[in-house]
């Protein structure tokens, strides 16, 4: 079994820092995606930033030129580097990766357990 364990988050006073980490344990060859996303209650989880297994990247217009996402390959960690945050940055942070179990194998989508995130004074 694949499980991705989330930490970093926490309570952060408007225009902070935090860094979040994601890293996948069990058995893993290969992890061809990876991103994050948030959901705040009563809200569908949406997408904050992800990277290709290419190192493309993808962020929301909400969190780019603030946010940074970054991988190694070799912890199968994913991070995402969060600066000047605001309260509505405030919110569950997940992480996602879609990974190859074998060399020709299926993709599987997997869901880190989520961290909290809060911005406030």
């Amino acid at each position: 079994q694949v499980q991705l364990v989330e930490s970093g988050g926490g309570l952060v006073q408007p225009g902070g820092s935090l860094r979040l980490s994601c890293t996948a344990s069990g058995s893993v060859f290969s992890i061809d995606y990876m991103g994050w996303y948030r959901q705040t209650p009563g809200k569908q989880r949406e997408l904050v930033a992800d990277i290709t297994s290419g190192a493309s990247t993808n962020y929301a217009d909400s969190v780019r030129g603030r946010f940074a996402i970054s991988r190694d390959n070799a912890k199968n960690s994913v991070y995402l580097q969060m600066n000047n945050l605001k309260p509505e940055d405030t919110a569950v942070y997940y992480c996602k990766m879609i990974i190859r179990r074998l060399q020709q194998g299926f993709q599987y989508q997997y869901w880190g357990q989520g961290t909290q995130v809060t911005v406030s004074t």
